[in-house]
């Protein structure tokens, strides 16, 4: 199977490439984040060696497992926390990613801010929003996403710049791409994480800055989370 990510990498920025070119874009504008969920660390290093040097984590405690040896190796690598962050974390996240996109209530932005502070590290955060209003899913409502975003960047002092979501899975995500868009362009954010394996080219025709591309890359996730090492 060696090679098989290289490959897969190639592929996806190549798609990446036709969709920017379609909506008028240049390429390079879009950053592809390689998600690496319930993939093990030898997962990661292939894509690094493929040239991949951003990476999204969902879980803190896999990201920890897996990411200080490989950073060792690859100085350059950036880690984005792409999954829900519990406040009793915020350390944690703050310590080992670079950007946190799914800020969605003001006690996590507050905490957030508090321990930056503390560490002297301002990291790039994304507001994640719930476009689809689901109540199993994390992120700010759309009608009090405005309000959340003055909040933080105004009172909080979180460096917010730009906004994430998820789709449901069973809707027409250019709905809701379109919907982060308008949000995002009332407060003059210039970046959007939105789009993953199944309608990143759709999320690049509505303005994604950065997609989050896990099973097109690494195959479909594994059952068991990878153990640590």
């Amino acid at each position: 199977m060696e090679g098989v990510i290289a490959a897969n990498l190639a592929a996806i920025r190549g798609r990446i490439e036709s969709a920017a070119r379609a909506a008028g874009r240049a390429g390079d504008a879009i950053s592809l984040i390689a998600v690496g969920k319930t993939h093990p660390a030898a997962s990661v290093r292939e894509a690094l060696l493929a040239g991949q040097r951003v990476f999204g984590e969902n879980r803190i405690q896999e990201a920890l497992a897996k990411y200080p040896a490989l950073r060792d190796e690859f100085a350059d690598l950036r880690l984005h926390l792409i999954g829900p962050l519990q406040t009793n974390k915020v350390a944690d996240a703050v310590a080992h990613f670079d950007v946190i996109e799914t800020v969605d209530r003001p006690r996590l932005a507050a905490a957030l801010a508090r321990e930056m502070a503390r560490r002297g590290r301002s990291l790039p955060c994304f507001i994640e929003v719930n476009t689809g209003e689901e109540r199993q899913k994390a992120g700010i409502l759309p009608a009090a996403a405005d309000d959340f975003i003055v909040e933080c960047r105004e009172r909080i002092g979180l460096s917010i710049v730009g906004l994430m979501c998820i789709p449901p899975a069973d809707e027409e995500p250019a709905l809701h791409f379109a919907l982060l868009r308008e949000i995002a362009q009332r407060h003059a954010l210039a970046s959007l994480s939105m789009g993953m394996s199944a309608d990143f080219e759709t999320a690049i025709r509505f303005g994604a800055t950065h997609v989050r591309v896990g099973t097109a890359i690494f195959g479909a996730r594994r059952t068991a989370e990878p153990p640590a090492r």
